[in-house]
């Protein structure tokens, strides 16, 4: 990713997350405080059990025990409950938060950081990282503070109970500890390269999946499996490395901790056989040996995981903290009154523009263009491909800014005007037609949310598409799929253009919005934009004679920079660009009736 955090950054970031739910949080400790200290009574149950009921001999005793040791097992099992519900549902709900902020903070950044980041990465961020976290939160984190809390507790007990064999126990904690550290921060280290391998199978998988036909038509299938049988081998191995340094972990702590209570009970055992201490006290200093070498055993364990979190962590805080190269403005866009406008007054304005897109900083998209637009007026955009057509459209929108000059809309600068008035005021029919696998009314009314389904049909109509809609299996509650893929490519683009005549802003862009349709069909949807784009200022690409036919001025750009502009007649006769532009794309029929 392109935003780097400082080395301290990890699971901590993510504290405000927590704090709306302190409530449950306390309920949730307290339950594990309650859980860790009856189970640290169980060991002086079982000293009891011993010495106050078999070593009596009194069945009395032995009932009373065993009564209390119930008891004690009853909160247990209770206690346990309540931490396991109320840990588990604090995960589940702040990893729930942590992906709707990070959905919506992606959704405000602008198209740029999308070129340097795959979407297919930042979906495993969301998807794959997040259920980490869930895990580490709802699971090992609360056995990390379990753990923690029965080694000190369990400490603490055995002092009291008996201090020398406890320093004997206690010499073998720094041996332990340090292991822990060590191979924590490789499987870290490790964690995190695990997970960027991983994003990057879905990745892969993703792209080959997407474009399928593309895969057969070209039978690359035997090609991509072996890419993506290295992708996932990659990831495997750095798994392996990441499950060595845990495994080695493991081993480490068990010997040292378990030698530690072999070498307690062979004294402690010494003082038994002498007197020094009764069999009961022996079962219960074991009791609360095992305890805390269990507790550091599983904290070691949980280390690991804890440290996969902090990895997982960091690759989720990347994304919150990325800032938008778009900075919103304040001012609201006069949309409502563009329609007011008097014909023949500018409109748009582009003064002395220079872009150059991100990735491509050595190149200038456009050069020193200077322009203006009036209200009503058709602008038709000709030119070769990369001459600048679409990026006019995406600094219209502010996808992008320019790095010099300024683009005037209604006489304000658009950096003025806040970003979801200024792009309410376009309607824009992309030359990729973007569909969403929802239905057909969810694809339409995604230009107006408001829209009754008798406006949704009335576009349709005008697009000549609603007779194909009623065609489908649903009709218009049809899913079309990812990318529209049940649809062809001139149902698409018709759906496309519906969806632009729905929304009815006073501005439409349309970037080759007939070029997916077949004559008949152009000839209706033609029919249909121009009653829509009567009193609305209209910017077209086009390399149709029909568009170009209907424009009340054509620009002719090449390289970046207006060479010339005027009316098709015009053009044909003082471009030469234009014209053979004229003789490659149109037939010699179309050009006849020019």
């Amino acid at each position: 990713m392109n935003t780097p955090l400082n080395a301290n950054s990890g699971i901590s970031t993510l504290l405000p997350f927590f704090r709306p739910y302190r409530r449950q949080m306390v309920l949730a400790l307290i339950a594990l405080v309650v859980t860790a200290g009856t189970m640290l009574s169980l060991g002086k149950g079982v000293q009891f059990l011993i010495d106050q009921g078999l070593a009596s001999g009194s069945e009395a005793g032995l009932t009373q025990a065993l009564m209390i040791f119930t008891g004690l097992v009853f909160l247990l099992g209770v206690g346990s409950f309540c931490r396991f519900y109320l840990v588990s549902w604090i995960g589940e709900r702040v990893v729930a938060d942590i992906r709707k902020a990070v959905f919506a903070h992606l959704l405000t950044l602008s198209p740029s950081f999308f070129e340097d980041n795959s979407p297919s990465e930042i979906q495993s961020r969301i998807t794959a990282d997040t259920t980490l976290l869930q895990s580490v939160i709802g699971s090992s984190f609360s056995i990390a503070l379990r753990s923690s809390l029965m080694l000190v507790g369990g400490i603490l007990f055995l002092l009291v109970m008996h201090f020398k064999l406890t320093l004997i126990l206690l010499a073998c904690v720094p041996f332990v500890i340090a292991p822990v550290v060590y191979f924590g921060r490789r499987v870290r280290r490790l964690s995190r390269d695990s997970q960027d391998e991983i994003a990057s199978v879905g990745r892969y998988l993703s792209q080959a999946l997407r474009h399928i036909k593309v895969v057969q038509a070209f039978t690359h299938e035997q090609h991509d499996i072996q890419r993506f049988s290295n992708t996932v081998d990659r990831a495997f191995e750095v798994s392996v490395k990441r499950i060595q340094q845990r495994s080695w972990l493991t081993l480490v702590v068990i010997l040292l901790s378990m030698s530690g209570i072999g070498v307690m009970l062979w004294f402690g055992g010494k003082d038994v056989i002498s007197g020094a201490m009764s069999a009961g006290d022996l079962a219960s200093f074991l009791f609360y040996s095992i305890i805390v070498a269990g507790a550091v055993g599983a904290i070691s364990e949980v280390m690991g995981e804890l440290q996969r979190a902090a990895g997982a962590a960091e690759r989720i805080m990347e994304l919150l903290s990325a800032r938008s190269d778009i900075v919103s403005g304040t001012l609201a866009f006069p949309a409502g009154q563009l329609g007011a406008v008097d014909p023949g007054e500018e409109v748009i304005r582009f003064e002395h523009v220079e872009f150059r897109y991100p990735t491509r900083p050595d190149h200038a998209a456009l050069k020193n263009l200077s322009f203006s637009i009036k209200q009503g007026e058709m602008l038709a955009l000709v030119g070769p491909s990369g001459a600048g057509k679409s990026t006019l459209f995406e600094l219209l929108l502010r996808f992008y800014d320019p790095q010099q000059g300024a683009i005037y809309v209604a006489g304000h600068d658009i950096r003025q005007y806040a970003l979801a008035d200024l792009r309410h005021g376009f309607a824009l029919v992309p030359q990729e037609t973007v569909l969403f696998d929802q239905s057909v009314d969810d694809n339409l009314g995604y230009a107006n949310r408001s829209a009754s389904q008798h406006a949704i049909q009335q576009a349709a109509e005008q697009a000549n598409a609603h007779e194909f809609i009623t065609r489908l299996d649903k009709g218009y509650e049809t899913r079309l799929g990812e990318d529209g893929v049940r649809l062809s490519g001139g149902q698409r683009q018709r759906v496309a253009i519906a969806r632009a005549i729905l929304k009815a802003a006073p501005i439409l862009l349309l970037d080759e919005a007939t070029s997916a349709l077949d004559a008949e069909s152009e000839n209706k949807v033609q029919a249909a934009l121009e009653p829509l784009m009567k009193g609305k200022t209209t910017l077209v690409i086009a390399h149709r004679l029909a568009t170009v036919l209907n424009a009340d001025r054509i620009l002719v750009l090449d390289q970046g920079e207006i060479i010339a502009q005027g009316t098709h007649t015009e053009l044909l006769e003082s471009c030469a660009l234009y014209k053979r532009l004229a003789d490659l794309q149109f037939s010699q029929n179309e050009i006849a009736l020019a």
